[in-house]
């Protein structure tokens, strides 16, 4: 089985230029993923940018242009998007599960880590939740068995994605430099699901004798998580535990505006916010935190090559948390989106005038 960290698996460039889909999507997301390509632009990152807009006022006209978003996040293999409104899917179904799934990004990343200058009541954490993506409880299988009396719900747990999902996060902890992986299930009550999935888990962890090998009860997980959460390293579980978990340590590091997501197929990524949020009800507030995506955004250019960009990008917004210069109201400012946009700009202007200036002389 091919690895999703191959050299391969980059995108081809044009002219030296790589494109990007850009999936604004509902509620943030158009503010967000707009300030990201202000941003790219300020930096001078040698990219394309691709929209891609889900449109229409009938399912019929919503799938269509949903086909379409699928078709260009196949063709330039990464996007980076904003997330879509639940209700909005087809057959019940969210489209941003349905893309998941439709694209096969199996594995869901999230960076959980404290920031400087952002007080939160723990300290130090770093750590990476590594969810299933394309089954468990987010299969869609549920059956109204008898009408308004009886609901029944199938939990799909397989052998083979349990053992690309396991062997997903081994590989990622050794590519990161990571010590330790945590498999998170409930084995104890499930024993035949879970159970099956802790024992790829187990199975995978024996190709990897450097990296150490802990599983842990989901509901002792979020009690850990929430008193010690440095204890975690690298964490890998089911679908719906890893939902759970990242809200949970979502709250470690700041809050939702704070972790990055990114989405892992074979050929394509694709990078968003860590808990997924559409943001529906601030969406006109002007009051959203861009350090999620920003943090993704960054990830998605090293994923490219584009070390550089990436790391002036990260240095000036790091740089205006900890001094205060810029901070949004959820992290104990005052600064509204817009405004940290621009100034995250004007801050990656200096920081290049400086380089400019040191390589002349």
């Amino acid at each position: 089985m091919p690895s999703v960290f191959s050299s391969e698996n980059i995108p081809s460039t044009y002219g030296g230029r790589h494109t990007i889909t850009l999936i604004p999507a509902h509620g943030i997301g158009p503010a967000m993923i707009g300030g990201v390509r202000d941003v790219f632009v300020s930096a001078g990152v040698p990219v394309d940018f691709h929209e891609a807009h889900l449109e229409g006022n009938t399912p019929e006209e919503r799938f269509k242009s949903f086909e379409e978003i699928l078709l260009a996040v196949k063709r330039n293999g990464v996007a980076i998007k904003g997330n879509w409104v639940t209700e909005m899917g087809l057959m019940g179904k969210s489209f941003n599960v349905d893309l998941r799934h439709r694209l096969d990004l199996f594995a869901n990343v999230v960076r959980c880590k404290s920031v400087p200058g952002v007080e939160t009541r723990h300290k130090d954490v770093d750590l990476v939740i590594v969810r299933e993506n394309t089954e468990g409880e987010y299969s869609n299988l549920e059956h109204d068995t008898v009408e308004g009396e009886l609901v029944t719900m199938l939990k799909v747990i397989t052998e083979e994605k349990s053992l690309r999902i396991a062997r997903f996060a081994f590989e990622f902890a050794r590519s990161q430099g990571r010590r330790r992986v945590t498999c998170v299930h409930k084995a104890n009550i499930m024993k035949m699901a879970d159970g099956l999935f802790l024992r790829c888990c187990k199975e995978v962890s024996q190709e990897f004798p450097d990296i150490e090998f802990t599983d842990m009860i989901v509901d002792n997980m979020a009690m850990q998580l929430v008193s010690r959460p440095q204890q975690f390293d690298v964490m890998v579980m089911p679908n719906l535990y890893g939902n759970i978990a990242t809200a949970i340590a979502a709250g470690c590091v700041g809050g939702p505006g704070i972790p990055a997501g990114e989405n892992h197929g074979y050929n394509m990524k694709l990078y968003e916010s860590g808990t997924r949020n559409s943001g529906s009800g601030i969406a006109h507030l002007d009051v959203a935190n861009p350090l999620s995506i920003l943090s993704a955004s960054t990830h998605m250019l090293r994923f490219l090559g584009l070390q550089g960009h990436a790391d002036i990008i990260e240095e000036a917004y790091t740089g205006m948390i900890l001094s205060g210069k810029a901070r949004t109201a959820d992290i104990g400012g005052t600064t509204k989106t817009t405004e940290f946009f621009q100034i995250l700009m004007d801050e990656i202007e200096s920081l290049r005038h400086q380089r400019r200036r040191v390589d002349v002389n």
